[in-house]
């Protein structure tokens, strides 16, 4: 898990100041090394977190001299091993110990399509020293992130979208259609778009070749598809496919234990968390690490779960921590989440896992988190109403956009407004993907607003700090299962029902059962007192009154009445129009 950025040049040399500053903007990413590469109309840059081989033979940018081949990578290939004896066995010898080498090794031996035998969350570029080729790959479900700017005879890449601002040149205006977006969908802007018009971002499965000349050929690597089985699938018992998704979970949460340093787990006392500590004691993970947060309540609303952590740290014997977070300090945070965001992320979890983080930083390197559970097996609570919709476009923007078009044009100033562009996204989406309308929901879900909400959430708060997190169910192999698994059998009893009955073999009937929770931070939910005080300060200020994305009227509505305004699934419309404008700001934007 590192920072990594890069220049290609169709000619002339490399902007090294420029991308020495985009190198240096991601130190929290890599603290524990850091490297420049260049050649010719070529550079690499790497920031390292040493997880794998601590030795210096694993620093990166990688030139492998005799292959002609070099790479910045940031990830982990948890089959690397398995991957380093196949090679092994074709007569490559290796001088490192972790799984950059295997990388370039696996590309020698078998080209692009190596990206199809790496069990990993990865993002990468690789140089070709004598056809000055480079190919740029992003794993199969968009854990790792890969942004982009380009000008005039320049291809400008990093891991974060400000470091990329640090190296200057881009374009700052926003994309109105990527603007439409962030409101629509919680604030996941599907890629390649990004809320800046200058900044891209590669999509997830995407390899990306990028020839000497300047041209570039993007392809798809990797495809599932919600709902298509085979034809074994349709004989299955319910009992075969909780068998099925128990050993599936079992190997992903295996494959996430490989590291040459301790392994925690972020532990939220939801299902998903806690199958994963059941997993790792199965396995025989000695000293299991557990570490929950919880927030002060607001009124009714509590701020923490640690009745359901606890149970399972008793359980099962874990090492566990409770961090407990007073108010003050979640508003404390608030500027510093910002600056951790690649992108405006409106979620509150944004803010609980950047504290989460910087605790747990402290104690480890590496944790196993859940997220991804509820779009892969299911979930959410309006899932099931899709197994009858009649409608399913309008039904799925009834329940899950937080503006629709009609309100944006309350909020947003005319220059700033275009069209319904994310209703037409859905209708486009919905129209290509066949099969029932629950398979098309949990489709989008997975294939695009996970990405841009859950997953880059949980990657930019904790390397925020350093700390690398690993999601076992977006391991591919437990995605696929889960595509082919029936929709029934996902979203019967309110979601997840499957992995629920998977789970009973070995996680406590009182936290299977429990109402469903999130991550709470109350206070960003019903904005009172200090956290409304600073919401007025960032829509209030000059920058935002200069800038003009906002409807006056209609912020001075919500700001006098901040409970008024809320999404149909209860988030403060307020909290979101001051969290992009504040991102902005931070961002010098």
């Amino acid at each position: 898990m590192c920072g990594i950025c890069g220049e290609i040049r169709h000619s002339g040399q490399p902007d090294l100041a420029g991308l020495g500053r985009v190198n240096d903007a991601m130190q929290a990413r890599g603290p524990d090394a850091a490297g420049l590469y260049v050649q010719g109309c070529i550079a690499l840059g790497h920031r390292r977190l040493s997880i794998l081989d601590l030795s210096s033979a694993a620093q990166q940018p990688m030139i492998d001299a005799a292959l002609g081949l070099g790479i910045a990578f940031n990830g982990c290939i948890y089959n690397f091993r398995e991957l380093r004896a196949e090679l092994q066995a074709k007569g490559y010898r290796f001088f490192s110990d972790g799984d950059t080498e295997v990388i370039l090794k696996a590309y020698h031996a078998w080209g692009k399509t190596c990206v199809q035998r790496f069990k990993g969350m990865f993002a990468f570029a690789l140089w070709e020293r004598d056809s000055g080729r480079v190919v740029i790959a992003r794993d199969r479900l968009g854990i790792k992130p890969l942004y982009y700017t380009e000008g005039p005879g320049y291809f400008r890449f990093a891991s974060s979208l400000p470091a990329l601002l640090a190296g200057g040149g881009v374009d700052t205006s926003l994309d109105r259609t990527a603007l439409h977006h962030f409101f629509s969908f919680h604030a996941a802007v599907p890629a390649p778009r990004t809320i800046l018009s200058g900044v891209k971002k590669l999509e997830p499965a995407t390899l990306l070749t990028i020839e000497p000349d300047g041209s570039q050929h993007h392809e798809r690597y990797w495809h599932f598809n919600v709902g298509a089985q085979r034809p074994t699938d349709r004989a299955m018992s319910q009992e075969e496919w909780s068998d099925a998704v128990l050993e599936a979970m079992t190997a992903a949460v295996d494959r996430r234990r490989v590291a040459d340093v301790p392994v925690g787990v972020l532990l939220s006392g939801g299902l998903d968390s806690s199958l994963l500590v059941a997993l790792l004691s199965k396995l025989g993970h000695d000293d299991i690490r557990t570490f929950s947060i919880g927030f002060d309540a607001v009124g009714e609303h509590s701020g923490d779960e640690f009745r359901y952590s606890d149970v399972i740290a008793r359980t099962f014997g874990t090492n566990h921590e409770q961090i407990r977070i007073g108010g003050h300090r979640a508003l404390e945070a608030l500027p510093h989440a910002i600056a951790a965001m690649s992108e405006p992320m409106v979620s509150h979890d944004a803010v609980a896992f950047h504290l989460l983080s910087s605790e747990v930083a402290k104690r480890v390197k590496v944790v196993q988190s859940g997220q991804g559970a509820d779009e892969v097996f299911g979930g959410y609570s309006w899932y099931p109403g899709f197994l009858s919709a009649n409608d399913p476009v309008e039904q799925y923007q009834n329940a899950y956009f937080d503006w629709k078009h009609s309100d944006l044009q309350r909020l947003l100033a005319p220059d700033y407004l275009g069209d319904d562009a994310s209703l037409a996204l859905v209708e486009r989406f919905f129209a290509d993907h066949g099969g029932a309308a629950v398979d098309k929901v949990l489709q989008i879900d997975t294939e695009i607003m996970m990405v841009d909400d859950p997953v880059k959430r949980v990657d930019n708060m904790t390397m925020a700090f350093g700390l690398e997190a690993r999601v076992p169910f977006l391991d591919h192999d437990v995605v696929e299962l889960a595509a082919r698994l029936p929709a029934e059998l996902k979203v019967k009893n309110g979601g997840k029902y499957i992995l629920k009955e998977a789970a009973r073999r070995c996680v406590p009937a009182e936290v299977i059962d429990r109402p469903k929770g999130y991550f709470p931070v109350p206070a960003l939910r019903y904005l009172r007192g200090p956290f409304l005080d600073y919401v007025r300060d960032v829509l209030s200020a000059d920058k935002a009154r200069m800038r003009g994305l906002y409807r006056r009227e209609f912020i001075d509505h919500m700001l006098q009445h901040p409970e008024a305004e809320m999404s149909p699934k209860g988030h403060s419309r307020l909290w979101q129009a001051a969290l992009l404008e504040a991102w902005l700001q931070t961002h010098g934007i």
